[in-house]
Protein backbone atom coordinates (compact mmCIF):
# COMPACT_ATOMS: atom_id res chain seq x y z
CA UNK A 1 0.00 0.00 0.00
CA UNK A 2 1.34 3.42 -0.97
CA UNK A 3 1.10 6.44 1.29
CA UNK A 4 2.62 8.23 4.27
CA UNK A 5 2.82 7.16 7.89
CA UNK A 6 3.49 10.22 10.03
CA UNK A 7 5.76 10.09 13.08
CA UNK A 8 4.47 13.20 14.81
CA UNK A 9 5.47 14.98 17.99
CA UNK A 10 6.09 18.29 19.67
CA UNK A 11 9.88 18.77 19.66
CA UNK A 12 11.94 16.92 22.27
CA UNK A 13 9.37 14.19 22.84
CA UNK A 14 11.20 11.09 21.61
CA UNK A 15 10.77 11.25 17.83
CA UNK A 16 14.45 10.63 17.07
CA UNK A 17 14.57 7.73 19.51
CA UNK A 18 11.54 6.15 17.80
CA UNK A 19 13.12 6.50 14.36
CA UNK A 20 16.33 4.87 15.57
CA UNK A 21 14.33 2.01 17.06
CA UNK A 22 12.39 1.49 13.83
CA UNK A 23 15.61 1.50 11.82
CA UNK A 24 17.10 -1.14 14.13
CA UNK A 25 13.87 -3.15 13.99
CA UNK A 26 14.06 -3.22 10.20
CA UNK A 27 17.74 -4.24 10.16
CA UNK A 28 17.27 -6.85 12.90
CA UNK A 29 20.83 -6.85 14.15
CA UNK A 30 22.61 -6.83 10.77
CA UNK A 31 24.14 -3.39 11.41
CA UNK A 32 23.30 -1.07 14.29
CA UNK A 33 21.60 2.16 13.20
CA UNK A 34 23.76 5.25 12.92
CA UNK A 35 22.10 8.40 14.25
CA UNK A 36 23.13 10.16 11.03
CA UNK A 37 21.88 7.50 8.62
CA UNK A 38 18.36 6.70 9.71
CA UNK A 39 16.46 4.53 7.27
CA UNK A 40 13.10 5.63 8.63
CA UNK A 41 11.31 8.92 8.24
CA UNK A 42 12.33 11.70 5.93
CA UNK A 43 11.51 15.13 7.31
CA UNK A 44 8.19 16.72 6.42
CA UNK A 45 9.69 20.22 6.63
CA UNK A 46 13.01 19.66 4.85
CA UNK A 47 13.63 22.63 2.58
CA UNK A 48 15.67 20.60 0.08
CA UNK A 49 12.85 18.09 -0.41
CA UNK A 50 10.38 20.91 -1.02
CA UNK A 51 12.64 22.68 -3.51
CA UNK A 52 13.23 19.47 -5.47
CA UNK A 53 9.54 18.58 -5.60
CA UNK A 54 8.20 21.97 -6.75
CA UNK A 55 11.14 22.89 -8.99
CA UNK A 56 12.00 26.23 -7.40
CA UNK A 57 13.20 27.48 -4.06
CA UNK A 58 11.03 27.92 -1.00
CA UNK A 59 13.12 31.00 -0.20
CA UNK A 60 11.46 32.80 -3.12
CA UNK A 61 8.04 32.31 -1.53
CA UNK A 62 6.35 33.55 1.61
CA UNK A 63 5.74 31.12 4.45
CA UNK A 64 2.03 31.05 3.63
CA UNK A 65 2.74 30.33 -0.04
CA UNK A 66 4.96 27.44 0.99
CA UNK A 67 2.22 26.06 3.24
CA UNK A 68 -0.25 26.10 0.34
CA UNK A 69 2.14 23.94 -1.70
CA UNK A 70 3.15 21.50 1.03
CA UNK A 71 0.10 19.18 0.64
CA UNK A 72 0.89 18.87 -3.06
CA UNK A 73 4.50 18.00 -2.21
CA UNK A 74 3.36 15.12 0.01
CA UNK A 75 1.02 13.84 -2.70
CA UNK A 76 3.88 14.02 -5.20
CA UNK A 77 6.38 12.27 -2.93
CA UNK A 78 3.92 9.48 -2.27
CA UNK A 79 3.22 9.11 -5.97
CA UNK A 80 6.84 8.57 -6.96
CA UNK A 81 7.39 5.82 -4.35
CA UNK A 82 6.39 2.21 -4.74
CA UNK A 83 5.37 1.64 -1.13
CA UNK A 84 4.39 3.37 2.08
CA UNK A 85 7.04 5.50 3.77
CA UNK A 86 7.53 7.20 7.12
CA UNK A 87 7.78 10.94 7.61
CA UNK A 88 8.87 12.79 10.75
CA UNK A 89 6.78 15.86 11.56
CA UNK A 90 6.84 18.53 14.27
CA UNK A 91 4.11 20.74 12.80
CA UNK A 92 0.74 20.72 14.48
CA UNK A 93 -1.93 19.12 12.32
CA UNK A 94 -3.69 22.04 10.66
CA UNK A 95 -6.33 23.00 8.13
CA UNK A 96 -5.10 25.58 5.64
CA UNK A 97 -7.13 28.72 4.76
CA UNK A 98 -8.33 27.04 1.56
CA UNK A 99 -9.84 24.20 3.60
CA UNK A 100 -7.25 21.53 2.80
CA UNK A 101 -5.35 19.67 5.52
CA UNK A 102 -1.64 20.43 5.65
CA UNK A 103 -1.13 16.64 5.74
CA UNK A 104 -3.78 15.40 3.34
CA UNK A 105 -5.66 12.09 3.30
CA UNK A 106 -4.77 10.55 0.93
CA UNK A 107 -1.82 9.95 0.89
CA UNK A 108 -1.83 9.87 4.71
CA UNK A 109 -2.35 6.35 6.06
CA UNK A 110 -1.93 6.66 9.83
CA UNK A 111 0.17 8.37 12.49
CA UNK A 112 2.17 7.61 15.59
CA UNK A 113 1.99 10.53 18.02
CA UNK A 114 4.59 10.87 20.77
CA UNK A 115 3.66 12.89 23.86
CA UNK A 116 5.92 13.91 26.75
CA UNK A 117 5.35 15.69 30.04
CA UNK A 118 5.47 19.42 29.13
CA UNK A 119 7.45 20.14 32.30
CA UNK A 120 10.31 18.05 30.92
CA UNK A 121 9.72 19.28 27.36
CA UNK A 122 10.25 22.85 28.51
CA UNK A 123 13.68 22.13 29.97
CA UNK A 124 14.85 19.97 27.07
CA UNK A 125 13.53 22.31 24.37
CA UNK A 126 15.11 25.40 25.94
CA UNK A 127 18.46 23.61 25.97
CA UNK A 128 17.99 22.43 22.38
CA UNK A 129 17.30 25.97 21.16
CA UNK A 130 20.34 27.20 23.10
CA UNK A 131 18.27 29.92 24.77
CA UNK A 132 18.38 28.42 28.27
CA UNK A 133 15.64 30.96 29.03
CA UNK A 134 13.01 28.81 30.72
CA UNK A 135 10.55 31.66 31.20
CA UNK A 136 10.65 32.47 27.48
CA UNK A 137 10.20 28.76 26.68
CA UNK A 138 7.16 28.59 28.96
CA UNK A 139 5.70 31.59 27.12
CA UNK A 140 6.37 29.99 23.73
CA UNK A 141 4.72 26.72 24.73
CA UNK A 142 1.58 28.70 25.58
CA UNK A 143 1.65 30.83 22.40
CA UNK A 144 -0.82 29.75 19.66
CA UNK A 145 1.42 31.46 17.07
CA UNK A 146 4.66 29.76 18.12
CA UNK A 147 6.59 28.39 15.13
CA UNK A 148 10.03 27.08 14.25
CA UNK A 149 11.87 28.32 11.17
CA UNK A 150 9.75 31.46 10.91
CA UNK A 151 12.67 33.88 10.54
CA UNK A 152 12.66 35.73 7.22
CA UNK A 153 16.22 37.12 7.52
CA UNK A 154 18.04 33.80 7.27
CA UNK A 155 17.03 30.50 5.66
CA UNK A 156 17.74 27.34 7.58
CA UNK A 157 17.40 23.76 6.34
CA UNK A 158 13.80 23.56 7.58
CA UNK A 159 10.61 25.24 6.43
CA UNK A 160 8.42 27.08 8.91
CA UNK A 161 6.75 24.65 11.31
CA UNK A 162 3.75 25.94 13.22
CA UNK A 163 3.63 24.28 16.61
CA UNK A 164 0.74 26.12 18.30
CA UNK A 165 0.67 25.70 22.07
CA UNK A 166 1.89 22.43 23.55
CA UNK A 167 -1.70 21.50 24.39
CA UNK A 168 -2.94 22.59 20.97
CA UNK A 169 -0.27 20.52 19.26
CA UNK A 170 -1.23 17.37 21.17
CA UNK A 171 -4.95 17.76 20.50
CA UNK A 172 -4.45 18.69 16.84
CA UNK A 173 -3.05 15.22 16.15
CA UNK A 174 -4.78 13.06 18.73
CA UNK A 175 -8.27 14.48 18.11
CA UNK A 176 -7.89 16.15 14.70
CA UNK A 177 -6.01 13.77 12.44
CA UNK A 178 -8.58 11.93 10.32
CA UNK A 179 -6.71 8.61 10.14
CA UNK A 180 -5.82 6.07 12.87
CA UNK A 181 -3.45 7.49 15.52
CA UNK A 182 -1.34 5.49 17.99
CA UNK A 183 -0.24 7.51 21.03
CA UNK A 184 3.07 6.76 22.76
CA UNK A 185 4.02 8.46 26.01
CA UNK A 186 7.72 9.18 26.36
CA UNK A 187 7.54 8.10 29.98
CA UNK A 188 6.21 4.67 28.96
CA UNK A 189 8.98 4.35 26.39
CA UNK A 190 11.42 4.78 29.28
CA UNK A 191 9.64 2.75 31.97
CA UNK A 192 8.13 -0.10 29.92
CA UNK A 193 10.08 -0.16 26.65
CA UNK A 194 9.29 -3.71 25.56
CA UNK A 195 5.53 -3.33 25.93
CA UNK A 196 5.45 0.22 24.56
CA UNK A 197 7.58 -0.34 21.47
CA UNK A 198 5.92 -3.68 20.78
CA UNK A 199 2.51 -1.98 20.69
CA UNK A 200 3.86 0.61 18.26
CA UNK A 201 5.39 -2.03 15.97
CA UNK A 202 2.13 -3.97 15.98
CA UNK A 203 0.17 -0.81 15.07
CA UNK A 204 2.54 -0.27 12.15
CA UNK A 205 2.22 -3.92 11.03
CA UNK A 206 5.95 -4.44 11.61
CA UNK A 207 7.61 -7.54 13.12
CA UNK A 208 7.02 -7.52 16.87
CA UNK A 209 8.14 -10.86 18.26
CA UNK A 210 9.93 -10.43 21.63
CA UNK A 211 13.39 -11.40 20.40
CA UNK A 212 13.36 -8.94 17.53
CA UNK A 213 11.96 -6.12 19.69
CA UNK A 214 14.68 -6.84 22.25
CA UNK A 215 17.44 -6.61 19.65
CA UNK A 216 16.06 -3.34 18.29
CA UNK A 217 15.87 -1.83 21.78
CA UNK A 218 19.39 -2.94 22.60
CA UNK A 219 20.63 -1.12 19.51
CA UNK A 220 18.72 2.02 20.51
CA UNK A 221 20.02 2.44 24.07
CA UNK A 222 20.29 6.09 25.08
CA UNK A 223 23.91 5.79 26.22
CA UNK A 224 24.89 4.41 22.81
CA UNK A 225 23.17 7.32 21.09
CA UNK A 226 25.07 9.77 23.30
CA UNK A 227 28.31 7.95 22.48
CA UNK A 228 27.63 8.21 18.75
CA UNK A 229 26.98 11.95 19.08
CA UNK A 230 30.16 12.50 21.10
CA UNK A 231 32.25 10.61 18.56
CA UNK A 232 30.73 11.80 15.30
CA UNK A 233 28.21 14.56 16.00
CA UNK A 234 24.54 14.54 15.04
CA UNK A 235 23.38 16.41 11.97
CA UNK A 236 20.02 17.34 13.53
CA UNK A 237 21.63 19.00 16.56
CA UNK A 238 22.13 22.75 16.69
CA UNK A 239 25.70 24.02 16.57
CA UNK A 240 27.38 23.73 19.93
CA UNK A 241 24.47 21.85 21.53
CA UNK A 242 24.20 18.19 22.50
CA UNK A 243 21.02 16.57 21.23
CA UNK A 244 21.08 13.43 23.38
CA UNK A 245 21.60 15.31 26.64
CA UNK A 246 19.83 13.45 29.46
CA UNK A 247 16.53 11.95 28.29
CA UNK A 248 15.57 11.66 31.94
CA UNK A 249 12.00 11.55 33.21
CA UNK A 250 11.44 14.19 35.87
CA UNK A 251 14.49 16.33 35.07
CA UNK A 252 12.27 19.41 35.42
CA UNK A 253 12.36 19.01 39.21
CA UNK A 254 16.02 20.08 39.20
CA UNK A 255 15.61 22.87 36.64
CA UNK A 256 12.29 24.66 37.14
CA UNK A 257 11.32 26.83 40.06
CA UNK A 258 7.96 26.06 41.74
CA UNK A 259 6.55 29.18 40.11
CA UNK A 260 7.70 28.11 36.63
CA UNK A 261 6.26 24.62 37.07
CA UNK A 262 2.97 26.11 38.27
CA UNK A 263 2.77 28.27 35.13
CA UNK A 264 3.14 25.23 32.87
CA UNK A 265 0.50 23.32 34.82
CA UNK A 266 -1.83 26.33 34.65
CA UNK A 267 -1.35 26.65 30.88
CA UNK A 268 -1.81 22.95 30.09
CA UNK A 269 -3.75 21.49 33.00
CA UNK A 270 -6.55 19.86 31.00
CA UNK A 271 -4.32 18.03 28.51
CA UNK A 272 -1.78 17.10 31.19
CA UNK A 273 -4.52 15.47 33.23
CA UNK A 274 -5.92 13.67 30.18
CA UNK A 275 -2.56 12.00 29.45
CA UNK A 276 -1.74 11.13 33.03
CA UNK A 277 0.72 13.89 33.88
CA UNK A 278 -1.35 15.26 36.78
CA UNK A 279 -3.16 13.64 39.66
CA UNK A 280 -6.80 14.44 40.35
CA UNK A 281 -5.49 17.01 42.81
CA UNK A 282 -3.41 18.70 40.13
CA UNK A 283 -0.02 17.45 41.30
CA UNK A 284 2.60 16.36 38.74
CA UNK A 285 2.90 12.59 38.42
CA UNK A 286 6.41 12.28 36.97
Amino acid sequence: MKGIIWLASYPKSGNTWLRIFLTNLERDGETRASINELAFASGSSARAHFDEAVGYKAGDLTHDEVDRLRPDVYVYESGVRDEAFYCKVHDAFAILPDGRPLFPPPPSLRAVYLVRNPLDVCVSFAHHLATHDLDAMIDSMADPAFALGACTRTLGPQLRQRLRTWSGHVLSWVDGFPKPVHVMRYEDMKRSPVETFTACAEFLSLPHDPERIGRALEGSAFEDLRRQEREGGFREARAGQSFFREGRVGSWRDALTPEQAARIVRDHREVMRRFGYLTDDGEPVF
